[in-house]
């Protein structure tokens, strides 16, 4: 199962290192990512393969998230989110 991962917020060092551990501590192999800042924030998108199917998105989502408190993060399912930008 593939899922994008998004994650926005004021830069500060380590947000990529901490949401790339929690990939490896879920077996999500990260697929693709970029990464920009833009005056000042810190603008990532990511899509993962998940490769363990206990693993669930919604649990992969909080755990991101508080290994990055201070960011706005989602994680959705790629059907989902194709869906949601298909013209």
């Amino acid at each position: 199962m593939k899922a994008v991962i998004t994650v926005i917020g004021k830069d500060k060092t380590g947000i990529l290192a901490n949401v790339s551990k929690i990939c490896e501590e879920t077996n999500s192999n990260i697929i693709d990512v970029t990464q920009s800042v833009l005056d000042g924030y810190f603008c990532m998108i990511m899509v993962v393969d998940v490769m363990d199917d206990s693993e669930d998105i919604k649990s992969i989502e909080e755990k991101i998230a508080k290994a990055v408190p201070e960011m706005v993060v989602h994680v959705m399912h790629e059907d989902i989110f194709n869906s949601m930008h298909r013209i």
